[in-house]
C-alpha cells in the first residue's frame, strides 16, 4: 500500500507540475538591484493573450501599477523563438496569436528605491512594496514580482526562490524541497501567489505555538539593534489575547510575521504600516523607534492586521472574492472591513486587560478628534467604492477615525437592543458563520444580512442614516448610554506645522522632519506656502537635532502671535531638491478640545451596559 501510494503521490505532482505556472525568482544573481524571474506557463487556453502585473492589490486601496516596476520583458514560444508584443499600458501586455507561448522572462526593480524619489509616481506604501538589497534583504510582496494571464488566475502556480545559502526566508508557505539553495512552494492560484508574502535575510526569527496556532516572527535589523527575540514576550501576550478574544471566529493554524526595520545605510522610505494576508503580514517601522515604542506598535498595529483574517479576509464581498487586480472594483464596506477591524485592535486589548479603561476610552476620544479631520456628511459607502478616484481618496485614512467609532456604535446599539446579550463581536461571528472564505456575500445585501443575523431591523435604520446616508453620527448619544460624558476646554495656543503634532516624522538621511501626506496643515503653515511633502531642516537658524529635539519643541512654545518666523525647508523640484527659506508671521493655533470621561456615578442601566461594553460578557 504504502509503495502504491507513494506512486500515485508521484503521478500526481508530476500532473501538477505539468499544469501550473512555475515561477522562478533568482535572488543569487542580482545585478544592479535588479532580480530576474522566469515563468514556464503550460499550454494556452487562447492564442490571444494579455499578461498583466496588478494595478492594485487588495489591503491598499490605491493605484500603485506594479508593472511599472518590470523591465526587459520577453516572451518566448516551445522553440525558444521571441514572440512579438504590445504594451497595452503600464502594467498589460498583448500577444496575438500565442497559442505556443511558453515562458515569459523579465527583471523586477524594488519600489523601496523609487518611495526615495517619488517625484515622477505616486509612492508605494512601504509594507506593499519590495526592497531588493543584495547580501542584506529581498522583501517579496509577491504582487510586485509575479504576474498572471488572463482566464488563468484559477491555474496552480510552482514558486521556486533560488537564494544564497546562508539566508532564511520569513513565509507562512511550506517549503516543499530540501534543499539549501532553493525553496519550492505550490499555490493553488494567483490570488494565493499575492497573499503569500517572503522576506529572505540572514536568519533571525523566533517560532511560538498560541493557542494551536504556530507562529513565525521573523526580522530585519539593518545595524543589528534589534533581535526577533526582543520582541518574543509582548507579541506571545498580544496573540493569546487575540486568540482568545476571536474564539472559534480564528482558524488558523500557523501565522508569519515579517517585520523589516527601515534604517542604516538602507532605503529611507515613510510608509510605515503593515498589510493584511489570510496568513501572514508584512510590517515596516523605523529602526530607531525605541523597543517599547515598537512594541506597542505590534499591539496595535500587527493585532489590526491579524483580525483582518475574520474580515475581509474570511468574510467578505464579491469584490474582494473575484478581485480584478487589472481593473479593480471596490467595495462599499471599508467601514467594516478596515473600521471594524481597528476597532476590535483596541476592543480586545480592554476586553483582554491590555490597557485600562481610562486608556481604551482615551483612544476613542482620540478618534473623534482625528475624524473631524474629514467630511462627516459623506456616506461612508460612497467613499468606500470610490476610493481610487482623485476626489475620495484623501478621505481614506478616516476609515480608521470614524470607521472605527461607527463600529462601536454600533456595538453600543445593538448591546442596547439585546439587553447586552449582543455586540458587534457576535454580529461579525454570526455573519462569518453565514458566509466565509469561499462563500462571499453580494455587496449591496450585506446589510439585509445584519439584519438577518441580528434579529434588530434597527441596525438597517443606523446604516442608512449614518453609514449609507450623510448624517453625522452622534457619537455621545451612544457613549452617554454607557456612562461617559464629554467636557470641553480651549487649549493653550500652539505654534507647529500641522494641526496633530503627533503626526510628525523624521527622516534620518536629510535630518529633517518629515509628515504623512494626509496630515492636515496648520494655519501658520498655511501662511507661509508650506506644502505638507516639504521637511523642516531648521526654524529660526535651530537645526533639527533628534537627540535634542525637546529642545527644539521648547524653542516652539516660547514664539508668540504675531512673531516673525523663518522656517528653512527641503521642497522636492523635479529630479532635485531645493533648500529654501519659508518666513512669515506666527499664527498659533487655538483649539476647543473635548475630552471625555466615565461618569463618577452613572445610572444603574449605564453601568450595567458600560461592564457589557467593555468585558465583552452578557
Amino acid at each position: 500500500m504504502k509503495k502504491i501510494a507513494l506512486s500515485l503521490g508521484v503521478l500526481a505532482t508530476a500532473l501538477v507540475n505539468a499544469q501550473s505556472i512555475k515561477t522562478t525568482i533568482d535572488l543569487v544573481n542580482v545585478k544592479n538591484d535588479k532580480v530576474a524571474v522566469t515563468m514556464d506557463l503550460p499550454k494556452m487556453k487562447s492564442g490571444d493573450v494579455k499578461f498583466h502585473f496588478p494595478k492594485t492589490v487588495p489591503g491598499t486601496y490605491s493605484v500603485d501599477d506594479y508593472g511599472r516596476f518590470v523591465e526587459g520583458i520577453k516572451f518566448f514560444d516551445n522553440k525558444g523563438k521571441k514572440l512579438a508584443f504590445t504594451k497595452v499600458n503600464e502594467n498589460t501586455y498583448s500577444l496575438k496569436n500565442a497559442q505556443n507561448l511558453t515562458k515569459i522572462t523579465y527583471l523586477v526593480n524594488d519600489s523601496f528605491d523609487d518611495e526615495m524619489d517619488s517625484s515622477k509616481h505616486k509612492a508605494v506604501f512601504s509594507p506593499s512594496g519590495t526592497d531588493i538589497e543584495e547580501g542584506k534583504i529581498y522583501l517579496i510582496n509577491t504582487h510586485g514580482f509575479v504576474g498572471y494571464i488572463d482566464n488563468m488566475q484559477d491555474v496552480p502556480y510552482q514558486l521556486v526562490i533560488q537564494k544564497p545559502t546562508d539566508f532564511y526566508g520569513t513565509t507562512a508557505l511550506v517549503d516543499q524541497d530540501k534543499s539549501e539553495s532553493t525553496d519550492t512552494f505550490t499555490l493553488s492560484n494567483y490570488a494565493k501567489v499575492t497573499d503569500s508574502p517572503l522576506m529572505y535575510t540572514k536568519p533571525d526569527y523566533i517560532t511560538f505555538n498560541a493557542s494551536g496556532m504556530d507562529l513565525v516572527l521573523g526580522v530585519y535589523s539593518p545595524t543589528g539593534k534589534y533581535k526577533a527575540a526582543d520582541f518574543k514576550e509582548n507579541l506571545e501576550k498580544m496573540v493569546l489575547a487575540q486568540k482568545k478574544f476571536l474564539g472559534d471566529m480564528n482558524t488558523n493554524k500557523k501565522y508569519a510575521i515579517m517585520l523589516y526595520l527601515s534604517g542604516g545605510d538602507g532605503p529611507q522610505i515613510k510608509g510605515f504600516g503593515a498589510l493584511e494576508h489570510h496568513e501572514s503580514t508584512s510590517v515596516v517601522l523605523p529602526e530607531m523607534m525605541p523597543k517599547e515604542a515598537i512594541d506597542k506598535t505590534i499591539t496595535d498595529v500587527v493585532s489590526h492586521e491579524f483580525f483582518h483574517t475574520v474580515n475581509p479576509l474570511k468574510t467578505h464581498s464579491e469584490e474582494i472574492h473575484y478581485f480584478d487586480y487589472a481593473d479593480p472594483k471596490m467595495s462599499q464596506h471599508l467601514w467594516m472591513y478596515e473600521g471594524g477591524t481597528e476597532y476590535f485592535a483596541n476592543l480586545f486589548q480592554i476586553q483582554e486587560g491590555l490597557i485600562n479603561k481610562d486608556e481604551f476610552l482615551q483612544r476613542i476620544n482620540e478618534k473623534i478628534t482625528n475624524s473631524k479631520n474629514y467630511n462627516d456628511t459623506m456616506p461612508f459607502t460612497v467613499m468606500s467604492k470610490n476610493i481610487l478616484k482623485d476626489e475620495y481618496k484623501d478621505q481614506y485614512r478616516n476609515v480608521y477615525e470614524k470607521g472605527t467609532l461607527l463600529a462601536m456604535c454600533l456595538d453600543i446599539e445593538l448591546r442596547k437592543l439585546s439587553n447586552g446579550e449582543m455586540g458587534y463581536r457576535d454580529m461579525i461571528r454570526k455573519l462569518s458563520q453565514r458566509f466565509g472564505e469561499n462563500k462571499p456575500f453580494k455587496d449591496d445585501k450585506l446589510i439585509d444580512e445584519l439584519v438577518a443575523v441580528t434579529g434588530y431591523p434597527q441596525v438597517k435604520d443606523f446604516y442608512n442614516k449614518y453609514i449609507a446616508g450623510s448624517q453625522p453620527t452622534p457619537y455621545m448619544e451612544y457613549l452617554k448610554m454607557v456612562g461617559v460624558e464629554a467636557k470641553t476646554q480651549e487649549t493653550p495656543p500652539i505654534f507647529w506645522f500641522i494641526k496633530d503634532p503627533n503626526q510628525t516624522g523624521y527622516d534620518d538621511k536629510t535630518h529633517a522632519l518629515a509628515f504623512d501626506e494626509s496630515s492636515a496643515l496648520s494655519p501658520f503653515a498655511k501662511s507661509i506656502g508650506f506644502k505638507i511633502t516639504d521637511q523642516i531642516l531648521a526654524l529660526d537658524g535651530r537645526n533639527i537635532d533628534i537627540q535634542k529635539i525637546q529642545d527644539f519643541i521648547g524653542y516652539t512654545k516660547t514664539i508668540k502671535e504675531g512673531q516673525d518666523v523663518t522656517v528653512t525647508i527641503l521642497r522636492k523640484n523635479g529630479d532635485k531638491t531645493d533648500k529654501i527659506q519659508l518666513k512669515g508671521k506666527a499664527v498659533l493655533d487655538k483649539m476647543n478640545v473635548e475630552t471625555l470621561n466615565f461618569k463618577a456615578n452613572p445610572t444603574q442601566e449605564e453601568q450595567k451596559l458600560q461592564n457589557q461594553w467593555l468585558t465583552g460578557k452578557k
